[in-house]
């Protein structure tokens, strides 16, 4: 609706003084605030309405588990329901509603938040635990199936769009058509590993937040063609957009945390886990980094592969791993307080991210270029920055950072110029946030090597 309302304005006054709403960064900054106001505010009221209608039953098929839980049967749950609305919400107010991944993303959190609170309601009943797991896993992968579809729409023209990207290897082939069943398999476990971390109070919430910034910052830079060329990552155009619903889902989520926050006014269900989930995975999908959400969201994978190894190993040997599963759980049993749990969890999920956004350097070649190869030349003569900012050129000889005439500093991107080999850190090229000139030259200082 914004950029609608931009375009309606383009040509008037009012137009230079509302050119920055139109950046995917000023959007999905005002998508976060929105969102997290919409939980804030709506929250009271919509956990008293909750709580006259949908208290939290403990079912849980651990006695020890159920006891330690006891106190909170009389919490609401659903709260998801204002994260996706305010997620919603802020999406059609801020984002490009004619980008197919954006699009793709409202059916998912759309279909998924339906499935999730169907699944609620069922187990509120009190009739079962839920939907039957086939019933419910039925669903989930006719949600994804055509999300799956969506992106391998808007993806298939792309140079690498179908790509398979590993680290260290980088890319590996083309998917093509096995893109789908992929995507759907990452959609429904991103969703159901978010859903499994949800059982104590804050965890499943500031966990999505750490990865989900991870993730989301890969993304944006998929978008954007200087940085993607400097990551290595494919050029996804339209995926920065997808910035602003991940923005809005951080938001939203502070803004349940409010409330979450151990002892729980309210629980987010469902209704909320599997959409989020779902998003975080569509996030990945769109910027071929499934890899990079393995290792940033390593707390969900954890929390997901510790409840398959512990199935497993009771079918197979009739021996449980784990004194309960999920993961959070086998450490309640051993006497950990619910809240050191938590944060222990969050400092794992913020560690995962930081190790997920490292990894990509190993896609980046930062060897000098060969003998000879060339800068490019510079459009206007500019003058020194005062305190020398020092680089080195193809031949080891160091250079000063410039700026243009104008006096307007700009810092070094590091991007790496045609003709010249990847990785380079050459002064001739200008990222985001930089002035207006497209390249720079760069003064030689005498008496320097490398």
């Amino acid at each position: 609706m914004l950029l609608w309302l931009l375009d309606y304005l383009a040509g008037t006054a009012a137009e230079p003084a509302l050119a920055g709403l139109a950046k995917i960064t000023m959007r999905a900054a005002l998508a976060a605030m929105a969102s997290f106001l919409v939980a804030v505010l709506l929250g009271p009221g919509l956990i008293g309405w909750l709580r006259a209608r949908f208290r939290e039953p403990i079912l849980s098929d651990s006695a020890a588990v159920r006891r330690l839980h006891s106190y909170k049967a009389a919490t609401p749950t659903m709260g998801g329901l204002f994260i996706v609305a305010g997620l919603l919400g802020a999406t059609c107010l801020l984002a490009d509603l004619r980008n197919l991944l954006l699009q793709a993303a409202l059916l998912l959190v759309l279909g998924l938040g339906l499935i999730g609170a169907v699944d609620d309601l069922v187990k509120l009943g009190g009739r079962c635990n839920g939907l039957s797991v086939r019933g419910k896993l039925a669903a989930q992968l006719a949600v994804a199936t055509l999300v799956a579809v969506l992106v391998w729409e808007h993806h298939r023209h792309l140079p690498d769009g179908l790509a398979l990207a590993l680290p260290l290897w980088g890319q590996v082939g083309d998917l093509g058509i096995a893109f789908i069943p992929l995507a759907v398999l990452v959609l429904v476990a991103s969703s159901n590993a978010v859903n499994l971390t949800d059982g104590l109070d804050g965890l499943a919430g500031g966990c999505l937040i750490f990865t989900t910034a991870a993730v989301t910052a890969v993304t944006y830079a998929a978008g954007h063609a200087e940085m993607a060329q400097y990551l290595a990552i494919p050029r996804i155009p339209g995926a920065g957009e997808l910035t602003v619903p991940a923005a809005a889902l951080v938001g939203g989520i502070l803004g349940f945390l409010w409330f979450n926050c151990h002892p729980a006014q309210v629980f987010m269900g469902d209704t909320g886990a599997l959409p989020l989930g779902g998003l975080l995975g569509l996030l990945a999908l769109a910027a071929r980094q499934e890899w990079l959400l393995v290792v940033a969201g390593g707390v969900f994978v954890a929390e997901a592969g510790s409840v398959i190894l512990q199935v497993g190993s009771f079918k197979l040997r009739r021996k449980r791993i784990f004194r309960c599963a999920p993961l959070h759980h086998h450490f309640q049993l051993l006497g950990w307080p619910e809240g050191k749990i938590v944060v222990r969890f969050w400092i794992a999920g913020a560690l995962c991210a930081l190790a997920g956004l490292a990894a990509l350097k190993l896609n980046i070649d930062d060897a000098p270029c060969p003998e000879g190869a060339q800068f490019a030349q510079p459009r206007a003569t500019p003058r020194e920055v005062g305190g020398d900012s020092i680089a080195f050129g193809p031949t080891g000889q160091p250079f000063r950072r410039m700026v243009d005439p104008l006096g307007r500093g700009c810092r070094s991107a590091h991007y790496p110029l045609p003709g010249c080999c990847p990785g380079l850190g050459e002064l001739g090229t200008f990222g985001p946030n930089c002035c207006g000139a497209d390249r720079v030259a760069a003064a030689p200082i005498e008496g320097t090597q490398r």
